[in-house]
């Protein structure tokens, strides 16, 4: 029996963002039928992404938030204003609520987190 899988992803991430994180869910969904999503970020740019893929917008959950960390914040920065409400926090904190393990800001890395079975932190 297949156990049920579902991802955090912070939909903001990377170079390119929803454009490049939407369609690789999509596939991974296609590779991996048993895994739902939930995706952090604007609403507004994920959700007309995410309508053209019914099978993982089926799975998927969106969660808006306002607050994006850019590639070029500084990590300074990032934790000032407002790192909480961000979407890459709001995947991490998603991780931490199912796993029940302690994040520390990223200070640690994620094979180090006591009771994680496996993590990812993934950027395009």
């Amino acid at each position: 029996m297949t156990k049920s899988v579902r991802i955090a992803l912070d939909a903001m991430g990377g170079d390119f963002g929803p454009s490049v994180v939407v369609p690789g869910a999509a596939r991974a969904r296609d590779r991996r039928p048993d895994t739902s999503y939930l995706l952090f970020g604007d609403e507004k740019l994920i959700r007309p992404l995410l309508d053209q893929y019914p099978k993982l917008a089926a799975v998927a959950e969106v969660r808006h938030t306002d607050v994006v960390v850019k590639n070029d914040d500084k990590p300074s920065q990032a934790l000032r204003q407002g790192r909480w409400k961000s979407s890459m926090w709001k995947s991490i904190e998603a991780v931490k609520a199912s796993t029940r393990a302690s994040v520390g800001a990223l200070k640690r890395p994620p094979q180090s987190l006591s009771g994680v079975a496996l993590s990812a932190m993934v950027s395009s």
